[in-house]
């Protein structure tokens, strides 16, 4: 069976995940494939990770995919994350992973109408839908308050937690987008605001073609191993979220090789992939919360020490910025209120590793200009440093 060392793994992640300024893309759209989605939970997030691949770093670039070309689209999708994929993997990211949350969005708010506000029911919530997306039709593109106008319904809400110390109100306008966003008829707009704001208008989009989930699930793990691989299964569920049948079956489909990882843990690859990787130049990168790098295995002991998590994690999981030398998380990092990059790193790392993170914060530093970026998702290490 074929062995591969955490060298090689670190290798591969420099070069395919662009990360080495000799592979760094033109275009986002390379970007996002290679690293199959970039995370958009956090709107900053998308542009961050976009920029550190990007060979000219740009928020206009980034702009350009989202909302002009529309070639980037938002789908909740694996692990019930908000992911941004492009347009030729978007069919098969909905049929394997988006359609079955909006299926249990859908349930879930139909439940909370029933339960928390009045005279909805299944019939009433399609009609609503239906007067939407009639409404999107006329307008080009509208926020949830401007929708409201034209279909009132948009304006109720549900009573949460009646009767407790955090009892709320929730939009029903602001649930129901998010469904119709979930279920692939509807996408977020340039934000009004800069990139870093959450206020957005929605505009429908063409619906994808039919992919048998079958077909799009064995896709979506194909594209995954070829910028993952090696993993292990307990990886691809992890990242997935699916079930482990559906991802034995996946794998399976698609022929994947058994090979093990350091230490003798068995992993998988793509059918030719078990072979070395030409290791890339050295090289540096700052990376924002919940990036793609960070956040794509469920095992990550080569590339993230134990004793380093609780610094650069939140409570629930949430990774926070990082600072990489070749392949392996060496610190944190953060931007303060005058602009500041500033950074930590957790061991000595040398005068080329310094030299370089230093000239990664440059560059971070330099495109953002007057932007300031607070991740959505605070870790102890950020805050410490932003001070």
């Amino acid at each position: 069976m074929p062995v591969i060392g955490d060298g090689e793994r670190r290798a591969r992640l420099g070069r395919r995940q662009l990360l080495a300024p000799s592979v760094r893309a033109a275009r986002v759209e390379d970007v996002a494939d290679a690293v199959v989605g970039l995370h958009a939970t956090d709107a900053a997030t998308v542009y961050l990770s976009a920029c550190a691949r990007l060979a000219e770093p740009s928020a206009a670039e980034v702009d350009r995919a989202l909302y002009e070309d529309v070639s980037l689209v938002k789908l909740l999708s694996m692990r019930r994350t908000i992911f941004a994929v492009t347009e030729g993997l978007a069919p098969y990211v909905s049929s394997a992973a988006a359609r079955a949350i909006a299926a249990k969005e859908r349930a879930t708010l139909l439940k909370h109408l029933r339960d928390h506000a009045e005279g909805w029911d299944e019939a009433r919530l399609a009609e609503a839908e239906r007067e939407v997306l009639a409404a999107l039709a006329g307008r080009g593109e509208a926020t949830t308050k401007e929708l409201s106008e034209d279909v009132p319904q948009l304006r109720e809400t549900m009573l949460m937690s009646a009767g407790k110390a955090y009892e709320a109100r929730q939009s029903v306008g602001s649930r129901l987008l998010r469904l119709l966003a979930s279920d692939g008829h509807v996408r977020r707009c340039r934000p009004r605001g800069s990139w870093l704001s959450s206020s957005y208008p929605w505009a429908l989009v063409p619906q994808w073609p039919e992919v048998p989930v079958r077909e799009a699930k064995a896709e979506v793990v194909r594209r995954w191993l070829a910028a993952y691989g090696p993993a292990t299964v307990e990886d691809v569920k992890w990242w997935t979220g699916w079930t482990l049948g559906d991802v034995r079956r996946a794998l399976a489909d698609l022929g994947a090789l058994d090979v093990a990882l350091a230490g003798g843990a068995p992993a998988l690859v793509l059918p030719g992939d078990e072979g070395p990787v030409a290791e890339p130049e050295p090289w540096a990168a700052l990376l924002p919360a919940l990036d793609p790098a960070v956040m794509g295995w469920r095992g990550r002991d080569w590339y993230l020490r134990p004793e380093d998590v609780p610094a650069l994690f939140d409570r629930a999981g949430n990774a926070g910025p990082t600072v990489w030398w070749c392949g392996e998380v060496v610190g944190g990092w953060t931007q303060r209120a005058d602009g500041e990059v500033v950074w930590r790193l957790f061991r000595g790392a040398g005068a080329e590793a310094e030299r370089a993170v230093a000239a990664e914060a440059e560059r971070l530093a330099g495109w953002l200009g007057e932007v300031r970026v607070t991740p959505r998702f605070r870790t102890p290490l950020e805050k410490e440093l932003r001070g």
